[in-house]
């Protein structure tokens, strides 16, 4: 007698790998918030040496987790390592329905295995962070990465309910290069973020290094850079409704621009404050707001064409909001 094959058994369905593409973008953005509350509780430290959380006395070998007298820091810092594990189960459970989509969706399964390689590569990062006491750098570096498996998680989002077809314009050219330049200004403006981050407190522990730059100056510059993303942004809005964009990017680029909005006021008031732990925490999930909308609105500048076979064998595009190419070319 032989086992039924695993096609016969379990036949996955959009709608689950819908779920799980959401429950994948929720969970990047739970690592962000959860890894900055390890730094702005000053837990970053907790555990001081990696892989192990603790190290050996006499040179023994260390402990994974927290042993002996172990303050709240140690717990913050081995809570936060322990949930690379509920990320991984996700990631695999992703990448397991992808991969059996892959005969009518075989580009899911790329997206999923990428999102997937992430995981291991932050771990490094994350134990390139504790191994050299917190530099700055390294730890800009780490939330840098967790931001674009955010984007890459919106993506899969996108695809899922997407087909595999041809990706055709919704918008004429110069609306694209805007909202292409408007995504490229959200990645400056996070990078300069990390900047002054890594030049303030909140460094993580009481004795990390910090990365030597003015907090005034970098500020201002972040300042600058934050103008420049929102006037960028408010040019979208105006250009998707000059060149009457379909309802969905429209809306993408109006929920940017609120998003933005918001996040401008609370760095305003935690500047003006001191930086609360709370309010820089909030500001925290707000850059990862913005990712995820700067990315779903440059993903709704095109729409991939339903591919349907007809007698001819050759593809055959499906009516909606796309626009023939004169108006491309226009």
């Amino acid at each position: 007698m032989t086992l039924a094959p695993l096609d016969a058994l379990w036949h996955p369905t959009q709608p689950t790998a819908r779920r799980l593409a959401y429950l994948t973008l929720a969970a990047n953005v739970t690592i962000v918030l959860t890894g900055g509350a390890v730094r702005l509780t000053g837990s970053g430290l907790g555990c001081p040496t990696w892989p192990e959380c603790t190290e050996g006395s006499g040179g023994g070998r260390g402990s994974f987790v927290p042993h002996g007298e172990v303050d709240i820091h140690g717990v913050i810092e081995f809570g936060n390592r322990l949930l690379t594990f509920g990320l991984s189960a996700i990631a695999i459970a992703t990448f397991v329905v992808m991969w059996r989509l892959r005969n009518s969706r075989p580009t899911l399964w790329r997206i999923a295995l990428v999102l997937g390689l992430g995981i291991p590569a932050q771990a490094l990062i994350g134990g390139l962070t504790v191994l050299t006491d917190l530099n700055p750098w390294i730890v800009a570096g780490h939330l840098l990465v967790s931001m674009g498996l955010i984007s890459l998680s919106v993506l899969l989002v996108r695809r899922v309910d997407e087909s595999d077809g041809p990706a055709l314009p919704t918008v004429p050219r110069p609306a694209i290069a805007l909202a292409i330049a408007t995504y490229a200004a959200v990645w400056v403006v996070v990078y300069l973020g990390t900047v002054v981050t890594g030049s303030g407190p909140h460094a993580g522990d009481e004795d990390a290094p910090r990365n030597g730059l003015d907090p005034a100056a970098m500020s201002q510059l972040h300042t600058d850079a934050v103008f420049l993303l929102l006037g960028l942004t408010v040019g979208c809005v105006f250009a998707m409704w000059a060149v009457d964009a379909p309802r969905a990017l429209q809306h993408a680029v109006r929920w940017l621009l609120a998003i933005e909005l918001a996040q401008g006021l609370v760095g305003a008031v935690q500047y003006a404050t001191d930086l609360p732990i709370a309010l820089v925490a909030l500001h925290l999930l707000g850059a990862s707001a913005i990712v995820a909308a700067a990315t779903w609105t440059l993903l709704r500048t095109r729409e991939r064409q339903a591919i349907t076979h007809g007698s001819t064998g050759e593809n055959s595009r499906t009516s909606g909001s796309k626009l023939t190419d004169g108006q491309i070319s226009g």
